[in-house]
This record gives structure tokens, C-alpha cells and sequence, in this order.
């Protein structure tokens, strides 16, 4: 299967300090991988820097067999690169409607047939056209983070970055955020490369996981490997004991 992202000892570094130090990582076309880690491991950095958010210092990327190292990224990585954060209020204009949070993406990329795809996307996320005239300050977080999902798909993207996309949401809506981000990636045959703090959230999406401490990979684990407690670094048995959320899913 070919490579949809993959990183070559990707250094980024802030001022003196190394966010990443060498980091190697490949993702299959159609893969969920995973990334998880402690607080400052690199793990929010790495995704930044393959979307383009952050600039890296040293080493290479390449996007669906296209080298990005060192060229900046233009509509075509936007066609298939999407990003969504982990933050629903933060990543929506206060006051831009949903219809025009909806837009502006198709209206950059020049997209006439408007009002077929904002009404699919908000279906496909479970909203509905009722939403396309609300403000995000009057939609709950969940809505807001539907309304974030519907904003990065409504491009087709075959990747989606997913920074700890459910973190910031009550447990009961987490799990309908999850669900509906599976769906999809079988609907539209995604690939996911999912950021999060929580074991559980990633062995029940991913099928592979990155585990990363201070800037680094300390290793890359099948998560049915994971589960059977197949791993080779004690960083990992720490990461496991301490995820309450791994619990979760057995």
C-alpha cells in the first residue's frame, strides 16, 4: 500500500529548544494512525508541521508522493490536507455565520456548486440546513466541533489531521464525535493521523500508533499488539498504567 504522509528525521526546533528531534513516521493511504504522548512530547508539533503550521528546520516530508521539504504549501496540499483542531471555540469565527464559515474554503478554492456541498456537509455531520445561519456562539461545543468536521471535509480531502479533536467535549459527546469521524473516514476512505493524551480514544480509532516522549518516537506499535501488552519500551507500560481512558476499551 503507498504512503499517504511520511517524515524523514523532521527537526523543528524553537529557538534553542528541539520541539522535534529526528522524527520518522509513515502512514499508508487508508491507515488511522495514531500519535499519543505526554504533555510537550511533540506530539501537537509533529501534526503542525506536516499541515504546514509550523515551519520544521531539518529533514523531509512527503504528502501523497509529493515533497514538501521545502516548498511552501499551496491549494493542491489544501485539497487534501485538512486540519481539525481541538478546540471548537477557537477554530470558528464568532461572528461569521455557518453558512459562511462553510464557504470561505469553497469560495478559496473555487468551487461553484455551493449550495450542494455546505448542505451535504452539514448532513453528513449530523447537523442539518436549520444550522446554516447560526452563529458559533449559539451552538454547543459538540455542535461547534460538527460544524469544524463539516468546514474540513467539505473540500474531499483524502487526509485529515485530528489534534485531540474530542478532548475539550463532555465524555457522553466524545463518543458521538468519534463515531461520526469513523464513519466518514469509511465513507470517503480517509486517512486519519489522530494526536491524543488518551490510550483509549486511540486504540479504539487507530490501528497503529507513534508513541512519542520529549520531541522524540520512542516507538511505533500496532495497537492490537498494544493491547495484548507487546511493546518494548518501558515509556510505554508508563503511558498504559497511567491512561485511565485505555480502561475503557478493554
Amino acid at each position: 500500500m503507498s504512503s499517504a504522509v511520511s517524515t524523514r528525521d523532521m527537526t523543528v526546533s524553537f529557538h534553542e529548544f528541539k520541539a522535534l528531534n529526528s522524527v520518522s513516521v509513515d502512514v499508508a493511504e487508508g491507515e488511522s494512525f495514531g500519535i499519543v504522548g505526554e504533555s510537550g512530547s511533540g506530539k501537537s508539533t509533529l501534526l503542525r508541521a506536516i499541515a504546514g503550521l509550523v515551519p520544521f528546520q531539518q529533514g523531509r516530508l512527503t504528502v501523497n508522493g509529493r515533497d514538501y521539504s521545502n516548498r511552501a504549501r499551496d491549494k493542491d496540499f489544501y485539497r487534501t490536507v485538512q486540519m481539525v483542531f481541538q478546540d471548537p471555540y477557537g477554530s470558528l469565527h464568532p461572528r461569521q455565520t455557518v453558512d459562511r464559515l462553510l464557504l470561505e474554503p469553497l469560495a478559496i478554492h473555487g468551487y461553484t456548486d455551493v449550495e450542494t456541498r455546505i448542505n451535504r456537509a452539514l448532513d453528513e455531520v449530523g447537523l442539518g440546513s436549520g444550522f446554516r445561519f447560526r452563529y458559533s456562539h449559539q451552538l454547543s461545543g459538540g455542535q461547534r466541533q460538527r460544524i469544524a468536521i463539516a468546514r474540513a471535509l467539505i473540500l474531499e480531502p483524502k487526509i485529515l489531521l485530528l489534534d485531540e479533536p474530542t478532548s475539550a467535549l463532555d465524555a457522553s459527546i466524545q463518543a458521538e464525535i468519534l463515531n461520526l469521524l469513523e464513519q466518514a473516514r469509511r465513507d470517503r476512505n480517509l486517512t486519519f493521523i489522530m494526536v491524543s493524551h488518551d490510550l483509549g480514544v486511540i486504540s479504539h480509532m487507530c490501528g497503529r500508533l507513534a508513541v512519542m516522549r520529549q520531541g522524540e518516537v520512542v516507538e511505533t506499535v500496532p495497537v492490537e499488539a498494544l493491547k495484548r501488552r507487546e511493546f518494548s519500551a518501558e515509556y510505554t507500560r508508563q503511558l498504559l498504567v497511567a491512561s485511565e481512558g485505555f480502561r475503557r476499551v478493554g
